[in-house]
């Protein structure tokens, strides 16, 4: 299987502090991948990195033999959280309609088509500060659809959401990366998520932990190097 994505010796620093170090790893067309590691282990700078909002301290990334600034117009982002001032007087089709695209293809009569694949068309005239926490991640997860990405990235998409609703928003991913044949790459800190959804985990702390298919990489060994000493694997009911 051909490589989409190629990160080689990746490393990132703010400053005099290094966020990252040394990462490399290879992600397939149409595969899902998670990220997993402790607060402050890099996670959500590497996301950074790779939609092309930071340029690599060293190193290199390439997303379909581009590098990420260059290919944005094909990557979708659904960040951990969207700030915006609730009172704003704004529904979900207009929310919708700030997400603009320069090909002419793709106007805003993809809005109602995009809200109905993720099950939240009946959304579309409700103000966005009216919204759960699950439908504004079904409006968020849309808005990244709207113009035909090839590349979704998900920071922690269940944040807010209560476990029934966690599933599903991961069922919808699912959905989304078989039908569009979309390549998703998912930052998630619950491992029954990791082993259930993801076609390869990638073991995050500043530096690569581990790179390959959960059921080989997730083990106690691991999660020690992850969390430290108190880690350990349990067994959910």
């Amino acid at each position: 299987m051909k490589d989409f994505i190629e990160v080689k010796n990746l490393s990132y620093s703010y400053g005099d502090f290094s966020a990252l170090e040394n990462i490399f790893f290879k992600v397939a067309k149409e595969q899902i991948i998670a990220i997993i590691g402790p607060n402050g282990s890099g996670k959500t700078t590497l996301l950074k990195n790779l939609i092309g909002l930071y340029s690599p301290s060293k190193g290199e990334i390439l997303i379909a033999g581009k590098k990420p600034f260059d290919y944005r117009k094909n990557i979708g982002y659904v960040p951990q959280r969207f700030d915006f001032d609730r009172q704003t007087p704004i529904t979900v089709k207009e929310f919708m309609g700030l997400e603009r695209c320069s090909k002419h293809s793709h106007s805003l009569k993809n809005i109602k088509k995009v809200l109905q694949e993720v099950g939240a068309d009946k959304l579309e005239k409700q103000q966005l500060s009216s919204l759960s926490g699950g439908q504004f991640q079904r409006v968020m997860i849309a808005r990244s659809l709207l113009h035909e990405k090839e590349l979704l990235i998900f920071d922690e998409p269940a944040t807010g959401i209560d476990m029934a609703g966690e599933h599903t928003i991961y069922d919808l991913i699912l959905k989304i990366n078989k039908e569009r044949k979309t390549t998703c790459i998912i930052v998630s800190h619950e491992l029954n998520v990791v082993n259930k959804y993801a076609e390869k985990v990638l073991c995050l702390n500043k530096s690569m932990v581990c790179y390959g298919q959960p059921e080989v990489v997730i083990n106690e060994e691991t999660l020690h190097k992850l969390y430290g000493v108190g880690a350990g694997l349990y067994h959910s009911h």
